[in-house]
């Protein structure tokens, strides 16, 4: 069956293949098909080059298709890691975010927990035994508590 497909429509097999990758990409987005559909759009810029040539059978145009989607696929995910930096760091990670900033204790410090109030959220805070209203600085954060310190 694929033997008859890319001899009817000779070398327009890969880039109905890569037009069809891409327009999939557009529908259901992911950075992920349009990598697939490149090396498909290749591999039919080669075919049209080497049609005629004996030894590019369909067996060598799927090796290189395969090559290609895996070549192209990894230069992609370089281009897109690198360009997926945010300037902002800690966006999602509101604890991290929080490291640094100063606050009053809501609750004592007692047994190595207390209660903070950063913004218009109560956090739970752990540190030395301190009293109500003492000054303290986060330090860090493992996600649900603020280790905190005396300022």
């Amino acid at each position: 069956m694929i033997q008859r497909i890319v001899t009817e429509l000779g070398p327009w097999a890969w880039w109905v293949l890569g037009i069809v990758l891409l327009i999939l990409e557009v529908l259901m987005p992911g950075v992920f098909l349009v990598w697939i559909g490149i090396a498909a759009v290749v591999t039919g810029a080669l075919s049209l080059l080497l049609w005629e040539a004996g030894f590019w059978t369909w067996h060598v145009q799927w090796l290189v298709f395969a090559a290609l989607s895996l070549a192209s696929l990894f230069i992609g995910r370089r281009i897109v890691s690198t360009r997926l930096a945010s300037d902002q760091p800690h966006l999602n990670q509101r604890g991290q975010s929080l490291i640094g900033r100063t606050a009053t204790l809501e609750q004592p410090i007692a047994e190595g927990r207390g209660r903070i109030r950063l913004d218009d959220t109560m956090w739970s805070v752990e540190g030395p035994d301190l009293p109500i209203g003492a000054r303290v600085r986060v330090t860090a954060s493992n996600g649900r508590d603020l280790t905190v310190e005396l300022v």
